[in-house]
């Protein structure tokens, strides 16, 4: 099973370092940006389940930062740290988004819980597959890139369990609503109003396709959701 991904951003060193050792010792993969823009630049990769973030940063700070996650990926989970433990605080970083906010000094033990169960209410769906094999791409689903011949294509977190969830219920039409469902956690029969899923599935032709516009492998069923075509 693929480690979990931590992004700490965090620029005390001795924090960081700390977190980074408590975290690898319970399994997961880390990795540090000392700075809110550095912090920003690799959280945008979608690379990462989690971002630890601190409040207190050079160059960004992190209520911008996580507003600037938030308005690309609305469902990076995101547990901020801070030093400033006002109700106004606390209430500005939740109403940006964030999933959890824990003030210094913390217990550590308590922060590996807090993480662990911002994880479980926004754990990815399984797939059993490691890879999804397409006309023309291949496909390595833990460590989120493809190949098309010698070219590598990054996929990010979000686009691979969309990707994931297509190839488990391959060759039928899977539905805008329960991919909501599914793979964002959305309840169904609720009224939402976004095109997550159209960009989403825009996005993934533009990787998994050839040719986008008139595409192969991830098709449009009119009135009935878009299919996954995978040889049986």
């Amino acid at each position: 099973m693929a480690k979990r991904r931590l992004l700490i951003v965090e620029d005390e060193p001795s924090i960081s370092t700390g977190l980074t050792d408590v975290f690898v010792y319970h399994g997961y993969d880390v990795e540090v940006a000392a700075d809110g823009e550095a912090g920003l630049r690799l959280a945008l990769t979608g690379q990462f389940d989690l971002v630890l973030l601190d409040v207190m940063l050079p160059r960004r700070n992190g209520f911008d930062v996580c507003d600037a996650i938030r308005a690309s990926d609305p469902e990076q989970p995101i547990i901020m740290l801070t030093a400033k433990v006002s109700d106004e605080d606390i209430v500005r970083g939740l109403r940006l988004g964030a999933d959890d906010y824990v003030a210094k000094p913390f217990s550590v033990q308590q922060l590996v819980l807090r993480v662990a169960a911002v994880l479980r209410r926004t754990k990815p769906p399984s797939a059993s597959m490691a890879n999804i094999a397409l006309d023309g791409i291949d496909i390595d689903t833990a460590n989120l890139e493809g190949r098309r011949g010698a070219k590598t294509i990054p996929f990010t977190r979000r686009e691979m369990d969309v990707l994931k969830y297509l190839a488990a219920n391959a060759n039928r039409p899977v539905p805008r609503e329960e991919l909501l469902a599914k793979v964002w956690g959305y309840a169904r029969g609720i009224d939402i109003e976004t095109r997550t899923v159209d960009i989403h599935i825009a996005k993934l032709r533009r990787k998994v396709e050839a040719e986008p516009k008139s595409p192969v492998n991830l098709t449009t069923v009119r009135g009935a959701g878009y299919r996954l075509n995978m040889p049986t």
